[in-house]
């Protein structure tokens, strides 16, 4: 009998005569000999799998000398492949090491925050990274670390309306917030506002209601750039409107960043590209002031 390896045709006595011969020199490494000692497989399994087998072992002296992920020279990082005995034939599937695992446990929290169109570096944001070197952000620290301080769910707290220059870390500020309270097990939400509505809009006919009702419902949220978006009476009075009611009805803290004051937001409420309806705008700011306090800060541009 022949077999076709590589566009080659082999002998089948010739193939396994080969694969034995590769076993045989692959014995000579200790690391080898111990995998294959400690897997209690026959010989036949252990000659089919070398090649496999060899690779595991370079992975683990790749391990064996690694000092942290970063320094992970394994196909996938942080993960070693590794056999399992089952009916004894051989079951390879990746198996975090010491680093990530505890990189997953130091990281679990964030299991707790649903994000939405945020970039990287705000989601992993962590009070001690912030910077307390602009005399302009300690109102706004202060008021976070007492926010943490003094959470429970029981309470009727307020949230935060933080306006202020482009780029002065607003958004880093308060996701850095609800990073420290996810460890504690509390589920919040960030959406960029403006893609968020975009999004909405066009999943009438898919997930709406589960989009709507997760930033509806969740614990703590932060709309981010509110104001950035072009105003329309849908978004308005059809979205933002029962999101606040229903938040301000159940008592749950609610948080904006803007680069608007309250008094500007206003006036970008009032105006559609169909009319002016400085009614209904009034209304959306009634709901915000009930649910924030409102802090102004003005700082410098870190994005630059």
């Amino acid at each position: 009998m022949y077999k076709m390896i590589d566009g080659i045709k082999y002998h089948i006595d010739n193939i396994d005569e080969k694969l034995k011969e590769n076993y045989v020199k692959a014995l000579t490494d200790e690391t080898f000999k111990k995998l294959v000692k400690k897997l209690h497989i026959k010989e036949d399994t252990a000659i089919k799998n070398t090649s496999k087998l060899k690779n595991i072992c370079e992975q683990l002296k790749a391990c064996k000398n690694c000092k942290s992920l970063l320094e992970c020279k394994n196909e996938i990082n942080g993960f070693v492949l590794y056999p399992e005995v089952h009916d004894n034939s051989l079951i390879f599937s990746y198996v975090a090491c010491k680093y990530k695992k505890k990189f997953i446990k130091d990281n679990s929290y964030l299991d707790n925050i649903y994000s939405f169109d945020i970039p990287k570096e705000i989601i992993g944001a962590k009070m001690k990274d912030i910077y307390t070197d602009d005399k302009n952000r300690i109102e706004t620290i202060k008021w976070l670390k007492d926010f943490i301080l003094n959470y429970n769910v029981d309470e009727n707290k307020k949230g935060l309306y933080l306006h202020g220059n482009f780029g002065c870390g607003k958004t880093y500020l308060v996701a850095a917030c609800f990073n420290e309270l996810a460890k504690r097990g509390i589920k919040s939400a960030i959406i960029y506002w403006p893609e968020y509505l975009r999004s909405l809009k066009a999943s009438f006919d898919s997930d709406f209601e589960e989009k709507f009702d997760k930033i509806k419902e969740v614990e703590l949220l932060l709309i981010d750039d509110i104001g950035a978006e072009n105003t329309t009476a849908w978004g308005r009075d059809e979205i933002l409107g029962p999101i606040l009611q229903y938040r301000m009805l159940e008592h749950l803290p609610t948080f904006f960043t803007s680069n608007l004051s309250l008094k500007d937001l206003e006036t970008h409420f009032s105006i559609t590209s169909r009319n002016v309806d400085v009614i209904k705008a009034r209304r959306i700011m009634e709901r915000i002031k009930e649910l924030t306090s409102e802090i102004k800060m003005i700082g410098e541009n870190r994005r630059n």
